[in-house]
Parts: structure tokens; sequence; C-alpha cells
């Protein structure tokens, strides 16, 4: 059921989508300038893998970008005409007054409506669907950032006994594609299925070699073997 949230409330709301994600993050403000909290999270959302795509809108009030086109893993897209404020992840999102500038959060009254994948799927999938299509017409002066990194990708092991397994996020920066286009490939051929709001393995996933796990930290999510084909 949607939610409505005042301009504390976004702030928390904000914070916990950037923690909870487990394989894709969209935010988009015609302004940025982080506080060091939110640039934190940002941050350690690339390092756990997960892809990070902003889309800003003025060029004058964002001094962040400089500093955000440095971590891998994190795409930026100028859209000149974005004036929307928009965040999400793969499980909820919010749409919402705040642009994600200091001094909004700090001084200004904002409100914002929060909606859940699970309990709003028509509402999540339309602002999906307009989320992809605002980063679709980002002008041709986009400076994205390609989701593979510098450093190759390390495969874990969970036992020494079994093979190399990476979390979906990081099987795609490895195969240098977007998280939500392997996502797509992996339902296509029937490895996964969206329940409830998040993605589950099948039994054809457990084939191809798909083991569900669990952290503390992040919750359940799903590691495939390195040389998974799809």
């Amino acid at each position: 059921m949607a939610e409505f949230l005042d301009t504390t409330a976004i702030s928390h709301k904000i914070e916990t989508l950037l923690k909870s994600a487990r394989e894709r993050v969209v935010l988009i403000s015609p302004y940025f300038k982080l506080r060091e909290r939110i640039r934190q999270l940002v941050e350690d959302a690339s390092r756990r893998g997960i892809a990070v795509h902003i889309v800003y809108g003025k060029r004058e009030r964002c001094e962040e970008i400089e500093r955000l086109k440095e971590i891998d893993g994190v795409q930026i897209t100028l859209c000149r005409n974005v004036h929307a404020k928009c965040y999400l992840n793969e499980q909820f999102g919010i749409v919402t007054s705040l642009n994600l500038y200091d001094f909004s959060e700090a001084k200004n009254q904002e409100m914002g409506i929060l909606f859940n994948r699970a309990s709003d799927p028509e509402v999540f999938r339309q602002a999906l669907e307009e989320v992809e299509r605002v980063i679709r017409i980002g002008t041709g002066e986009s400076v994205e950032k390609s989701l593979r990194t510098t450093a190759p990708v390390s495969c874990v092991r969970e036992h020494p006994e079994t093979l190399q397994k990476l979390t979906t996020s990081k099987l795609a920066i490895k195969l240098g594609v977007k998280t939500r286009f392997l996502v797509d490939c992996l339902i296509g051929r029937g490895f996964i299925e969206f329940r409830d709001g998040r993605s589950h393995l099948t039994d054809e996933g457990k084939r191809a070699g798909g083991e569900s796990k669990f952290s503390r930290r992040t919750g359940s999510f799903i590691v495939w073997p390195c040389d998974l084909q799809v």
C-alpha cells in the first residue's frame, strides 16, 4: 500500500532504498549535492555490486556529479529537461518534491509517496517504465560510465568444494551488461521468477547452478556460476 512521507521520512526511506538494494538503484533529481551519509551509501552500494544509475538535469547546481563519476559501477546521465524527483530500487520507489540536494533536506518542507512492487505492482510498473524512458531520452552529452570495473571481478567460494559463484549484480559486471538486462535474461531462461516484489530461484535455475543465500546484512540473494550461459 502506498505511504505518505514528510521531509524526514523521505530522507530515511532514501537511505533504506540504498541499503536494501540487491540489484539496482536509480536516482533521478534535477540537482545533486549529497550529504555525506548518502554519498557513503552510494559508494557502499557500488562496492556491493549494485548497479547505480544517476540522472540529473542542471549542470549549474550539480557539484556532486564530478565526484560520483569516480565511483566504479555508477552510471550518470544528463537529461536537460528532467524536473522529476524519483528514487527506486528493485523493491520499492519514491516519487517526491525532494531534490537530492543537502539544502533541500535541511531547510525545505517536502512531501513524497512511497510505493512497493509487492503491494502496488501496477504503480511500480508505470513508474519503472517512466524512469526507463527518462534514461533513454538523456541527451547525447550523457556521461555514462561502463558497468565494467577497472579491476577484474573476483569470484567468491562459499565452500572449497563448490563452484565459484557470483551474485547477479557482480555477474552482470563480469559480463559487461546492466543488471536489469541480465535479470530479464534470467527470467526469460526460466532461472528466476518474481514473487512478492523479489526474485526467487526456480528449479531450472538450480539446475543451472544457481543457489539461494542469506546474509544478515542484505537478506536473501542468489549466486550463480561465474561461467553461467544466459
